[in-house]
């Protein structure tokens, strides 16, 4: 058996913060493979392209992976402009992955991750055995050995369900032609004809909610018959649309009051108080939520479930994690960034010993390592492969040393409504200029904070 000291160090996942972490052990001079499950770099920042980010370019590229691009005459974009998803993949994320090259290898599927010759429960020698990791390629199944893991697969494909018990409502995977878990690209004329004219149910009061009920109001103004549902399992407060003007994200809060001007504007209804036990499908084909106070909706057309995301840890079922109960975060993270005390801009930088598991030498990161929480920024899953990647090369001085100031008011940038010009200051300056109260709904080119649809690694996810 080859020493875990020869062995690679195996990144899972080519995404924003992936793709950072090989940047660091490339430049640490780190043995490393990238494992890519999508065909591309980035595949799940692809599948929300029309969507823009909170963040500008200053805050969504990683200075080595910046120290790689250069020899190759790459240009930074402009640093105080919003990219969308398409943006962030074609000028930064993809350029990254080729520069890597042959060290990133796509079409790869962890299936499984344990120590070799060691389950969960075995203890002896176990510090010793390297990693072992169980795969699916273009090839077949393969087993790949590793000296140590940073899993930065995020949480993009494990949506929250509808089901307020965070488990599916009866009948939702029955009706799963008609439902949705993502905000919808209604430029797409495929998805815009799916929705157009349309009774849609939107579940959800995050960031997410609030950019689908604005981009249906747009729909409606052009497309007679649409029309929106938003589905609440809280009343509606002076919290519920967000801080508005005040909000220390100001297209955040701009977001907010767009969804309050879809329902203001009759463009949607807002049910309250609604936690969702079952979904029906009537004789017309058409579905009715069902309460779990047994109220039972009128029929809409199509649902859009927009209730969070959730980090896939069933190929980690063999290594000992140390997890929080409510965020399944580590540990040592989750207090840092529990949404019920921070926000984006709130969440002090941390680093490996954060990230550390009763199982040395692997480390969740980037959005995964959030849990559940809808905290997350680009910068600070930068951070975090910064230190982890110092840690690995034995340089402890710089892996504790942080390297990050975040603003005060955490990191602004789009809703997708920015681009309207109902939300931009009047200064000019955009998202980070105060965002004024009454706005029309606007283009629905909009992001996702709150419920992390970007990287969703954009701002808040």
């Amino acid at each position: 058996m080859t020493t875990s000291s020869s062995l690679p160090v195996v990144v899972i996942g080519a995404g924003p913060a992936g793709l950072a972490a090989a940047a660091h052990l490339a430049v640490r001079d780190i043995d490393f493979l990238l494992l890519e499950a999508g065909t591309l770099a980035a595949a799940a920042v692809r599948e929300w392209g029309h969507v823009r980010l909170f963040s500008t370019w200053s805050e969504l590229t990683d200075p080595a992976a910046e120290k790689i691009l250069a020899p190759t005459g790459w240009i930074k974009p402009d640093p105080s402009t919003y990219p969308t998803g398409a943006d962030w993949t074609r000028s930064y994320l993809q350029p990254l992955a080729d520069v890597l090259a042959e060290r990133v290898r796509y079409g790869t599927v962890v299936t499984g991750v344990s120590r070799t010759g060691r389950d969960r429960i075995v203890d002896a020698d176990r510090e010793a055995q390297p990693f072992v990791l169980h795969l699916t390629t273009p090839r077949g199944e393969e087993r790949l050995f590793a000296r140590a893991i940073i899993d930065a697969s995020g949480t993009w494909s494990t949506p929250s369900p509808a089901g307020a018990s965070g488990l599916p409502a009866l009948g939702e995977k029955a009706a799963a032609d008609r439902i949705a878990y993502r905000v919808p690209d209604l430029k797409d004329p495929a998805v815009r004809s799916r929705y157009a004219g349309k009774r849609t149910a939107v579940i959800g009061s995050g960031a997410s909610a609030f950019t689908a009920l604005a981009a249906l109001a747009a729909l409606a103004q052009d497309e007679p018959g649409t029309h929106g549902v938003w589905i609440l399992r809280r009343g509606i407060s002076g919290s519920t649309f967000g801080g508005g003007s005040a909000d220390q994200l100001p297209a955040r809060g701009a977001l907010g009051l767009a969804a309050k001007a879809a329902v203001d504007n009759g463009y949607a209804d807002a049910v309250t108080g609604f936690r969702v036990e079952a979904i029906a499908r009537g004789t017309d084909g058409r579905l009715v939520l069902v309460g779990e106070d047994g109220r039972r909706l009128d029929p809409v057309d199509e649902v859009i479930v927009l209730t969070g995301l959730r980090p896939d840890l069933s190929f980690l079922s063999e290594i000992r994690l140390g997890l929080d109960e409510r965020l399944q975060a580590p540990t040592e993270l989750a207090p840092l960034i529990d949404p019920n005390q921070h926000s984006c801009g709130t969440v002090y930088p941390h680093g490996h010993r954060e990230l550390s598991h009763p199982e040395p030498g692997i480390y969740l990161v980037g959005m995964k390592s959030y849990g559940r929480a809808p905290t997350f920024l680009a910068m600070t899953g930068y951070e975090q492969v910064r230190s982890v990647a110092a840690a690995l090369a034995g340089d402890l001085e710089a892996a504790d040393r942080v390297e990050l100031a975040l603003p005060e008011t955490g990191v602004c940038g789009g809703a997708g409504l920015f681009d309207d010009p109902a939300v931009e200051a009047a200064d000019g300056t955009g998202c980070c200029a105060p965002a004024p109260v009454a706005i029309s709904v606007g283009a629905p080119e909009s992001s996702d904070a709150q419920d992390r649809s970007p990287n969703a690694e954009g701002c808040c996810s």
